[in-house]
């Protein structure tokens, strides 16, 4: 708990990914371990903490549009879709990224 899962794995190519969409700076891409019928992950492609912790509005912009067109992708193929991001000791990888998620919970250890 605590390490930079996306930065070590994601991000560095060391973990296989199924790509959603990708821009410049942000990357979305199928949850490697999913815990909803339909799950994906969007982050920055450099190194932010948390949402408390991104200075850059530009990135922040660019983030919210992918997980925006993302979640509307979600919406419009099952009906409705959740956005969630966690903070402090909630989240798990000190990484920002959001899960865009639908359906059943597949998984219950985490988030």
């Amino acid at each position: 708990m605590g390490e930079d899962f996306y930065c070590g794995e994601i991000i560095s190519g060391k973990t296989a990914i199924n790509k959603v969409l990708e821009t410049d700076n942000v990357l979305a891409f199928w949850h490697t371990q999913p815990f909803w019928e339909t799950h994906i992950v969007v982050i920055p492609k450099m190194h932010v903490g948390s949402l408390l912790s991104i200075k850059d509005n530009g990135l922040l912009m660019e983030l919210l549009d992918v997980v925006k067109k993302v979640a509307a992708t979600v919406v419009n193929d099952t009906g409705g879709a959740r956005v969630l991001t966690n903070l402090g000791e909630y989240q798990d990888s000190k990484h920002l990224h959001f899960h865009v998620n639908s359906g059943k919970q597949i998984r219950k250890d985490g988030a």
